[in-house]
């Protein structure tokens, strides 16, 4: 027995728990959220996730979503990543409720400093970066207490407000919390709440010499906001006993609106063939490797659209990947799969040739070209048609052409018969080489009963190519890229080896490729299917007569497979 009821798909664990929040009106039926990338680098893949998580649940429960930048080391941050992070989120089909800035918050997360120092619960520690370190101890040896752990509230308060004033030089002085010195979560053994850094902020100038840690001010920025839920990356999950403590202090809901935040940890995303730390993806840029954050070789948002991905299919494969409770590794190819998918559905169809053989059909005269009308996308009339200019003298593939024809090979060949897409059949006749015996031209007859691409004798002729009349075309580079990485784990090297040993020199290599003549006022980010070819998206490079195409996802090659398996 058979039901046409749609599939009910599954919750997941998140889902599970705002329901259950909702379900009894913990927040008063309210949901929110926040993305809270910290301004020191573009976003990438794995970001894209955490924005498609944390967006999409608010919009699917009716709530609202916050942007926010964790701006707290004025060191690394720059207004250039705020203004990439906004267009990245807005690219990928999102808005914010409102947008806000952890240093929106140095007022009140000192007031609250103050308070839990007051409270006997924060101390001001004079030991520097390497004692704290050796006093803290690790997962062998237990910690000690600071000498400084015992101060006085009275004298805590007045350093820390020196702190605040200048005081002191940086580095001298940091304020802690006081919790556990031994306890065996790392992050409880009295972690930094603040440290003294005279560094100017790109928001606040010089007004504070004194920064909060990303543990303090995060989860106190989400109490501010009242945030319901904070979604964040399973690295985090040691981190939410700590979370929870500082919101905990305010006992008397001094500071924050009760029911407070609930921290909840899913697995971040990690790539094959690429690297996702931040601090890396700086490095290729800063060496050189690459040029720049966009680079269609990146996997940073801004490269993924550069490259022609769509914000549908980054969303797809986000939901897709889905979201779990373990860390795992997503195949490119999966990936790859979505832009496909989307690519294949909406992406105009256009001839392109991308290493060009000459091929001159000899028993046609000039008076005898003609248009050959095609469509624009075989699966959507309402596209329409374009027409084509078809000559004696075109552009194929070298791909498309053997001289040593093999087995199952039904393209191009000395004494073979192929259909020119849309146009007619064509027969080699003879092979022209230079010098060195490069194959330069192939010279064929046509068959002028076959104009449409069907002999009317019915014979069948079954390999069809593409090509590109010679008198019009258009003449554009075309970038091919492949990994940049070719292991599948790039930081997986044999030990004494860098990393950067794996980067692979031809993950570049530019054309001169021969379009038909509709591309040449193809604008920047247009995406096409070159047939036969892949999907080609037009590059911010791209002048007027001087287009400049990216290859975006290739198609698969049947031939290609079978030549493979040998």
């Amino acid at each position: 027995m058979t039901s046409d009821a749609p599939e009910t798909k599954s919750l997941n664990f998140i889902e599970e728990i705002m329901e259950a929040d909702l379900a009894s009106g913990k927040h008063g039926g309210r949901i929110q959220t926040r993305f809270p990338p910290e301004p020191n680098g573009y976003l990438h893949i794995g970001h894209a996730k955490s924005i498609c998580i944390n967006f999409g649940l608010a919009r699917k429960y009716g709530g609202k979503t916050n942007l926010r930048f964790d701006d707290t080391n004025p060191v690394k941050e720059d207004v250039e990543y705020v203004d990439s992070i906004r267009e990245d989120v807005r690219w990928l089909g999102f808005d914010w409720a409102g947008e806000y800035y952890a240093s929106d918050y140095f007022p009140l997360l000192y007031d609250y400093a103050e308070y839990l120092i007051q409270q006997g619960k924060a101390y001001v520690c004079d030991l520097n970066e390497a004692e704290i370190r050796e006093y803290r101890g690790n997962f062998h040896t237990p910690g000690r207490p600071s000498p400084y752990r015992d101060r006085s509230a009275s004298e805590n308060l007045d350093l820390f407000r020196r702190m605040r004033a200048g005081e002191f030089p940086d580095g001298s002085r940091v304020l802690r919390a006081k919790i556990d010195v031994q306890h065996p979560n790392m992050n409880l053994r009295d972690p930094l709440m603040y440290r003294i850094r005279r560094a100017h902020h790109h928001r606040t100038g010089d007004a504070w010499c004194i920064y909060p840690m990303y543990d303090y001010a995060h989860g106190v920025s989400d109490a501010l906001e009242t945030i319901t839920h904070s979604i964040c990356t399973l690295e985090f999950e040691d981190h939410r006993p700590l979370y929870d403590w500082f919101l905990e202090q305010d006992v008397d809901a001094r500071f924050f609106q009760r029911p407070l935040p609930r921290q909840i940890e899913f697995a971040r995303l990690n790539l094959t063939h690429t690297v996702m730390s931040k601090r890396r993806l700086l490095q290729l840029v800063q060496e050189g490797i690459v040029a720049g954050w966009d680079d269609p070789r990146m996997p940073t948002i801004c490269g993924l659209r550069r490259r022609g991905y769509t914000p549908e299919a980054i969303r797809s494969f986000a939901e897709r990947v889905g979201v779990a409770k373990r860390d795992m590794v997503a195949e490119v190819g999966l990936l790859e799969s979505c832009i496909r998918e989307d690519l294949e559905a909406n992406a105009l169809r256009r001839m392109a040739v991308i290493r060009p053989l000459k091929l001159t059909i000899t028993n046609m005269a000039e008076a005898e070209a003609f248009e050959v009308e095609l469509a624009n996308h075989p699966d959507r009339p309402e596209l329409g048609t374009r027409k084509v200019p078809f000559s004696n003298t075109l552009w194929i593939e070298q791909d498309d052409f053997r001289e040593e024809a093999p087995k199952k090979w039904f393209r191009l060949a000395p004494g073979a018969e192929v259909r020119l897409r849309g146009a007619a059949l064509v027969r080699c006749e003879e092979v022209v080489k230079d010098a060195a015996g490069n194959v330069v031209e192939l010279r064929c007859t046509w068959d002028p009963a076959s104009k449409g691409g069907n002999a009317p004798d019915g014979r069948k002729v079954k390999g069809t190519l593409h090509w590109v009349n010679a008198a019009t075309a258009v003449e554009a580079e075309v970038r091919l890229y492949e990994p940049l990485f070719p292991a599948e784990d790039p930081m997986d090297v044999p030990e004494g080896q860098d990393w950067h040993q794996g980067i692979n020199p031809g993950s570049l290599e530019r054309v001169k490729a021969k379009l038909e003549p509709s591309l040449a006022g193809a604008e920047v980010g247009q995406r096409f299917q070159f047939e036969r070819m892949g999907y080609f998206a037009v590059d911010p490079d791209s002048r007027p007569g001087a287009p400049v195409f990216n290859r975006t996802v290739s198609l698969k090659d049947s031939w290609a497979k079978i030549e493979a398996k040998g």
